[in-house]
């Protein structure tokens, strides 16, 4: 089974998390790093991406014409998706057991590791059976 594992996060965080010294940026880059290697190494891994900063972000709409309209930056307490890992895996136990060595190496505010929730979703094929 496909899952999706979101981690977001709001822009006070993230502005927060840029601004890491150095070092703990480079130990953040290196953990996610590590946990990809390690995802693609068990045969886990689909994909994984890190998403263009908050200031980049635009809701796009069709207006009446067809047109595209723009709305963005985001306010400062919407949250965001920061990034992302597709992951293939028996079921949802593992893919819990994945988001929580997620969560617990991931940036989180202050570097208090463990606290950076990280959402599960299942990929699905199909419309649910009851809709077709």
């Amino acid at each position: 089974m496909k899952y999706m594992m979101l981690m977001s996060s709001t822009k006070a965080e993230f502005d927060a998390y840029v601004n890491w010294p150095r070092e703990d940026l480079a130990e953040s880059v290196s953990f996610m790093r590590s946990f990809a290697k390690e995802l693609e190494d068990t045969g886990a891994l689909v994909l994984t991406m890190g998403l263009g900063f908050p200031n980049e972000a635009k809701l796009v709409r069709a207006g009446a014409d067809g047109d595209p309209v723009t709305d963005g930056v985001f306010p400062e307490s919407k949250e965001f998706l920061a990034g992302f890992w597709i992951i293939d895996v028996e079921g949802p136990e593992e893919a819990y057991r994945i988001a929580a060595k997620a969560s617990a190496g991931s940036p989180s505010l202050h570097k208090k590791y463990g606290s950076q929730p990280i959402e599960i979703r299942r990929l699905m094929d199909s419309a649910p059976q009851e809709w077709q």
